[in-house]
């Protein structure tokens, strides 16, 4: 990890191609030590008792504490399970509906939902500027005299950016440093057989919006509250699946608490609706080994590094 500790950005050369490419962003310790304090920090919500990571844990792989849906000020519900944020540089659009498409905007959206951290960037701005230290923080790093919206943003994507997952057993895998098991084996060629049509490349998904057979009748309209498409309703960002072992529960609404659960919906539970994947219109054919081989392949997208890599906690 000697890259991440100079705060030199480093993507893997097997990763697709990067979407954030930090312009005018330029990562430095500064500003990622920065950006770790304000992920960390609950003065970012209205009542100053929930942070960034109180929904992204690291020891859950950047997603929430295996709760289906987050607790916000107030004990507020969320409306949706939140996702890791691991490798957030390859994603083209953030949300489970693609709302988002930047990521230095991104963090606008946790922090002012109304059952998330309900704040105003302007309170957030305010308080920031009451804390010298805070102000002598973002001096150093951004070469402002007083705290703004745009070098709050830049800090926490000078942070989330450089949370990158990328030392699983598959990984290594990848480059030729480790060998895959028998059983790992053969769940990795299942998958890329059942599962790579959405969750295919080495992040694991194509980052497109689909209906996966939840529901006939959407409480939801995933997607389609975004475009107002007819047909983007109920479609959701296929996630990557980077450290799914970790993340659970699944889905948007983290209904299946197993990822036997999972399987199991796509081989007999998927539901018809008029925006159904086409590739699901006949669900997904899997034995009860096959399932068991798939499984034994996800964990091996597991970053434990991730998981205890110091230099990215508080």
């Amino acid at each position: 990890m000697s890259s991440y500790e100079k705060f030199a950005f480093k993507a893997p050369s097997y990763f697709p191609e990067q979407q954030y490419m930090f312009e005018g962003n330029k990562p430095t310790r500064p500003r990622f030590e920065l950006g770790k304090r304000l992920f960390f920090d609950t003065q970012l919500s209205s009542d100053n008792t929930v942070s960034c990571a109180s929904c992204h844990a690291q020891v859950h792989g950047f997603a929430d504490h295996n709760v289906a849906l987050s607790t916000g000020v107030m004990d507020r519900l969320g409306k949706r399970n939140a996702p890791s944020i691991a490798n957030m540089a390859w994603m083209p659009y953030f949300m489970w509906d693609g709302g988002v498409n930047h990521l230095e905007i991104f963090p606008v959206s946790p922090m002012t939902d109304t059952n998330e951290m309900n704040e105003t960037m302007l309170n957030i701005v305010d308080k920031l500027n009451a804390d010298s230290s805070y102000v002598r923080q973002f001096k150093r790093a951004y070469l402002v005299n007083e705290v703004n919206d745009q070098v709050l943003l830049k800090a926490l994507s000078a942070y989330m950016g450089m949370i990158i997952s990328d030392q699983s057993k598959y990984d290594k895998w990848v480059r030729g440093e480790e060998s895959l098991s028998a059983l790992e084996d053969q769940g990795r060629v299942l998958f890329d057989q059942k599962c790579a049509q959405c969750h295919g490349g080495v992040l694991q998904t194509d980052y497109s919006f689909r209906n996966n057979g939840l529901d006939s009748v959407f409480t939801d309209f995933g997607r389609g509250r975004i475009t107002n498409n007819y047909d983007d309703m109920g479609k959701f960002k296929v996630p990557s699946l980077r450290n799914v072992e970790l993340t659970y529960p699944y889905m948007h609404d983290g209904r299946f608490f197993t990822l036997k659960e999972v399987l199991d919906h796509y081989a007999s539970g998927v539901v018809a609706s008029h925006s159904l994947d086409p590739s699901l219109t006949n669900m997904i054919p899997m034995t009860e080994e096959e399932k068991e081989a798939i499984i034994a392949f996800l964990r091996t997208l597991t970053d434990y590094e991730l998981m205890n890599a110091m230099w990215l906690n508080e």
